[in-house]
């Protein structure tokens, strides 16, 4: 018996292992809202104080925030979904060795779908990071690519 739960517990850790990578994706990912929800406060402070073109480059960066953290929100929500999938693989092997009920095949199913559901987490944190690059490039006039630096 005590063979059975120490391979069990083996056979557990590579999923939790996973438990550990989400948690650190969700970790700067939590970085990353926290500035862009700053940002977006100061920009509806800035929005009653501009007219014209600098009124619309504020509207343009608040629309392009408003994406990043819904994008953001729906990274996270993959990410716990993954971690649930991930805890339910677990208890689906302990089930599986210690009650002997027949779940292998719906705990790779599980684990399959974590896997999945963390990879569509990465994407959106690339799309992200993309949207992010995208809007917050330097103007030109302020690289100076005239001069020999």
């Amino acid at each position: 018996m005590n063979g059975m739960i120490a391979q069990t517990i083996q056979l557990a850790l590579a999923p939790v292992f996973v438990l550990v990578a989400i948690a650190s994706i969700m970790n700067p990912l939590s970085t990353r809202l926290g500035r862009v929800v700053d940002r977006s406060r100061e920009l509806q402070r800035l929005y009653k104080e501009t007219t014209g073109e600098e009124h619309d480059d504020i509207v343009r960066e608040a629309r392009s925030l408003d994406l990043r953290i819904a994008i953001i929100g729906r990274a996270f929500l993959l990410l716990v979904l993954s971690g649930l999938f991930i805890g339910t693989t677990v208890v689906l092997l302990f089930l599986e060795e210690f009650a002997h009920i027949g779940v292998t095949g719906v705990a790779a199913g599980a684990f399959i779908i974590a896997v999945s559901l963390l990879m569509w987490a990465l994407l959106l944190f690339l799309r992200e990071t993309r949207e992010a690059t995208r809007v917050l490039r330097i103007p030109e006039m302020y690289l100076e690519r005239e001069r020999d630096l």
